[in-house]
């Protein structure tokens, strides 16, 4: 009679526990060929293009239960032969996120731990999907819920390099010591509202020998439109305040038009304002603006000569392109051509010379092989200028070009509902 009632107890518990949480683990592999001919900048005299593969693998647990949620998700990145092949070591794992997030209240939940933190069209918070790496964050988001349209967020970070209980200086290998933002967004209709306002601080030695941080801030709203075919946003951000000991003044601009022109086919136009420095100004001041944690690869061209590990606190950019995408089916293709320009001066000597820093055309496309299974494939060439050679050096006569192709695998090894 005991047993009885013990394996009825037993079973009892474990479909309460099977009913009240959903568990779903999944991986993501995605190796990626890469022929790099004068990407990122403009190849010199003398130098060759480079071919390689690099994988990015991901196993992701997903847990939930009642109003507790966890997200686990462990990376290995690495370039195919970096590795040798009776090696005993593999320094190349790490946890992408590893978070947690319980609901406090009806409309108030906390998000702690490793995460991945995107806002909007991910100009200044983004993911950074494309690398194989990505970008996450050790945060603590307060995520509420204000209206039935409305949300807001609020996010703090606080960075060291060792549980030491000596105080020392900060490497800012995270970019930051400190963080503490707003993101708030409301939809009305048809119109979309949002508002960051991002504040961050860098440790470093003063000149007293002392350890100090200062800040900077960046803020500013963005809107969206939607009705029938026609798609629009636009965002303005400015930033101040100080990195290190650095003032800061600077400014961003942006508006996009998109028209879906039929099922299939789209088109849009759109602008970019990223302000910056002339290359004769001497001051300390800081007037170009940086999109800090922006997923920078899906802007200004996807030759990244522009904001992706370079360009930082230089002559800004005003950035003019088309959309001209297709998609049917399993099929997709899309071609973005830009025209970019310095949104400050540049000098050869004491003489101004043309801003025009050269066109860009990136072309994609992309198939659904299976349900779990996506080909992605690409060709971009730089046409520079001789102020582009005046930046960064090399050859603009030279074909400066970038081809790739992709495999992304998503398979789901179990979910329970």
């Amino acid at each position: 009679m005991k047993k009885t009632i013990y394996i009825s107890l037993i079973a009892l518990i474990f479909s309460t526990i099977i009913t009240a949480q959903q568990v779903d683990f999944s991986a993501e592999l995605r190796p990626r060929y890469e022929n790099k001919h004068g990407y990122q900048t403009l190849l010199k005299s003398g130098e060759k293009g480079a071919s390689f593969v690099s994988q990015r693998t991901r196993l992701n647990l997903n847990y939930q239960q009642d109003n507790f949620k966890v997200r686990i998700s462990l990376q290995n990145v690495r370039v195919w032969g970096d590795v040798g092949t009776l090696s005993a070591q593999d320094n190349l794992n790490s946890f992408h996120e590893a978070w947690a997030q319980f609901s406090v209240a009806d409309s108030f939940d906390l998000k702690l731990g490793r995460q991945e933190i995107i806002y909007d069209d991910s100009r200044i918070f983004g993911n950074v999907g494309w690398t194989q790496q990505g970008r996450s964050h050790d945060a603590i988001i307060a995520k509420f819920k204000t209206s039935e349209n409305g949300k807001l967020d609020v996010g703090f970070a606080l960075n060291n390099d060792s549980q030491a209980g000596v105080k020392s200086v900060y490497s800012n290998v995270a970019g930051y010591k400190t963080f503490q933002y707003l993101w708030y967004h409301t939809k009305m209709n048809n119109l979309g509202i949002s508002v960051l306002a991002l504040n961050i601080g860098i440790e470093y030695v003063a000149a007293n020998n002392e350890t100090d941080i200062n800040y900077s801030q960046t803020f500013g709203p963005r809107v969206t439109y939607k009705k029938n075919n026609l798609a629009f946003d636009a965002a303005v951000y400015l930033q101040t305040g100080k990195v290190i000991t650095n003032t800061l003044s600077a400014s961003y601009y942006a508006a996009n038009v998109n028209l879906k022109a039929t099922h299939t086919f789209n088109v849009g136009v759109g602008f970019e304002y990223l302000s910056g420095k002339d290359t004769n100004d001497t001051s300390t001041n800081l007037k170009s603006f940086n999109p800090i944690f922006g997923t920078n690869h899906k802007f200004n061209g996807w030759m990244d000569y522009f904001y992706v590990g370079n360009h930082i606190n230089s002559v800004g950019l005003i950035d003019i392109n088309a959309v001209i995408s297709y998609s049917k089916d399993k099929f997709s293709t899309k071609l973005v051509p830009h025209l970019f320009k310095s949104a400050a001066n540049i000098y050869s000597g004491n003489q101004k010379i043309k801003n025009s820093l050269g066109t860009e055309i990136d072309f994609t496309l992309g198939y659904k092989v299976a349900k779990n299974i996506q080909f992605n494939a690409g060709y971009s060439q730089m046409f520079g200028t001789t102020s582009l050679e005046a930046l960064k050096g090399g050859l603009s006569n030279k074909t400066n070009s970038w081809a790739w192709f992709m495999l992304t695998f998503k398979p789901t090894f179990y979910t329970s509902n």
